[in-house]
């Protein structure tokens, strides 16, 4: 019985990276050798437990046989005899495909050192074709690791799994985990990237897929396409440290514009309502928690009005801070208000360019807090109290403006 550090504990020791987690393969055991040493048995899949002291995770080495379609249609074979190489084989990348034992040597026989040194992605063998979800695992790497590149040959058998149907048996649930995933590391956008140079993005996420080629007016747009736009747009959320939900937003806010008609192309009228409705669709399919499909469905509904914020009438500014709860929800108003400075910025020559709508709707929020809603509500026609509220919101804000103009 022999246990290794293996996967990405070993490879980010070898990239000089910080060490978040460490698991580890166990060598000639059985189940019950590790329930007898203390270990207490956690997988349902395959046999994995927890060290009695530290709590990490020991699986038994163990090989796959696919036995269906999708990432759960396997039969897994965990016995003594399966060796160490065994094991690593069925491994997806050969970066992840190192392991070490106990003295710190080295095992690597399917050249992931070589690999880490090229800063290529390659599969380890034929059997990566057997689990789509490797597919998005690549796309999130390429997002976290920004210097790698994906091996001709891992991106053509990737494409044959597109062909072959293999990633429509990808379950909703564990398509956002692992997009969840990679629009929260250092580079969202090569993670789409990867998926669209593989024909993965069309059958995923088409909403997506269908914004690049699609123009923009370049007066406003100097990226002209929509889906450079959008990447961009993601990117700088990454940049800033957005949380989630703002890097969903700044995903999707523009999903209408691929619904276009080519013959209204560069212009987009109406685009933002079309947004809307995708993004809840598109969450419905893939199952976004309900934070994230919330802040995106306000950002894509309610960015043009953002950016025109300084042209609208005082009551219409109330209109905007009432449909996006701003009165009652200010902490996601606030990541309203960076989702769609992330659409203001993510185009060429706007990272530093002036836009005071976030701090102009800021303040015009503080205006419109500033009235007794309560009193007014005490003093107002009862069939009235909603209308009474509003108008003295709206003479506050436009008392608000008349002070800044002075």
């Amino acid at each position: 019985m022999k246990a290794y550090i293996v996967g990405g504990a070993v490879r980010d020791r070898l990239l000089g990276l910080p060490l978040a987690d460490r698991d580890y393969v166990v060598v000639g055991a059985t189940p019950d050798d590790m329930i007898a040493l203390g270990y207490q048995p956690v997988g349902k899949d395959f046999p994995v437990f927890l060290h009695p002291q530290t709590h990490e995770e020991y699986a038994l080495a163990r090989t796959e046989r696919k036995s269906g379609r999708g990432y759960k249609g396997f039969k897994v074979y965990a016995a003594p005899d399966v060796t160490l190489e065994e094991d690593l084989r069925r491994r997806d990348l050969t970066i992840n495909a190192m392991a070490e034992d106990a003295a710190g040597t080295l095992v690597d026989p399917y050249g992931g050192q070589d690999d880490l040194a090229a800063r290529v992605f390659r599969h380890v063998s034929g059997t990566f074709a057997e689990d789509p979800v490797r597919i998005l695992r690549v796309a999130r790497f390429a997002a976290r690791f920004t210097d790698f590149a994906v091996a001709p040959e891992t991106n053509v058998l990737m494409r044959q799994m597109v062909d072959n149907g293999e990633v429509d048996a990808l379950v909703p649930e564990r398509v956002w985990q692992e997009v969840a995933r990679g629009l929260m590391e250092a580079q969202p956008s090569r993670m789409f990237q990867v998926l669209r140079d593989c024909g993965a993005l069309v059958r995923l996420f088409p909403e997506i897929d269908r914004l690049f080629g699609v123009p923009q007016p370049p007066e406003h747009h100097p990226e002209v396409d929509t889906g450079v736009h959008v990447m961009r747009v993601v990117d700088w959320a990454a940049r800033q440290g957005f949380s989630l939900p703002v890097r969903f937003a700044a995903l999707t806010h523009d999903l209408g514009k691929g619904t276009t008609p080519p013959e209204q192309w560069p212009r987009h009228h109406g685009h933002e309502a079309r947004s809307a409705d995708l993004v809840r669709a598109l969450s419905e399919r893939i199952r976004v928690p309900a934070d994230c499909r919330e802040l995106a469905v306000a950002v894509a509904r309610e960015h043009g009005n953002v950016q025109r914020a300084l042209e609208l009438r005082a009551g219409t500014v109330v209109e905007l801070l009432e449909r996006v709860d701003a009165f009652r929800r200010p902490e996601r108003f606030e990541e309203f208000l960076r989702a769609c400075e992330c659409d203001f910025r993510g185009r060429p020559g706007y990272e530093d360019k002036a836009f005071p709508a976030p701090e102009y709707l800021r303040q015009a929020l503080q205006a419109a807090q500033t009235i007794d809603a309560a009193g007014v509500a005490r003093q107002a026609d009862p069939a009235r109290i909603r209308d009474a509220i509003f108008q003295a919101r709206t003479q506050a804000v436009a008392a608000w403006r008349a002070r800044a103009k002075d």
